[in-house]
């Protein structure tokens, strides 16, 4: 999966004057990512948590984690999108060191999201730390 920077993303939603402007460009990042095959959505790789369906399948090569991740919610893979930024193609240590509430917070996410789906952020964050930690 090719992803966008933590670094552009943080920069573009900066641009956006308002909220509506930053879910309009969250929307186009989750439509950028690849739909996942209906035979990796499985209840084993959905997560709990999760208001929508969301589901994270990773695979574990040379070292580092590649994610294919899927929602049936625009806003979710836009969400899935800014996360896989943070943690695609990273190696375990880089997953479990990445800072990921300062990168929320310089995005200024949480607060504009409803608590469900603030809930089910941090449950997908938390299933690809449990997954990171797993090979440490």
């Amino acid at each position: 999966m090719t992803t966008t920077s933590t670094d552009e993303i943080i920069d573009t939603l900066s641009f956006f004057e308002n909220w509506e402007e930053r879910y309009k460009y969250m929307i186009d990042l989750g439509k950028s990512l690849p739909e996942l095959p209906d035979t990796l959505k499985t209840d084993d790789k959905l997560v709990i948590g999760c208001q929508s369906k969301v589901w994270i399948t990773p695979e574990f090569n040379d070292g580092k984690f590649h994610f294919q991740v899927d929602s049936d919610a625009y806003i979710v893979r836009g969400l899935l999108a800014i996360v896989m930024a943070a943690y695609d193609n990273k190696t375990p240590q880089q997953i479990v060191d990445f800072d990921i509430e300062n990168y929320f917070s310089q995005l200024d996410l949480v607060k504009h999201l409803s608590p469900t789906r603030g809930n089910g952020l941090k449950a997908m964050v938390e299933k690809i730390i449990s997954m990171a930690k797993e090979q440490l």
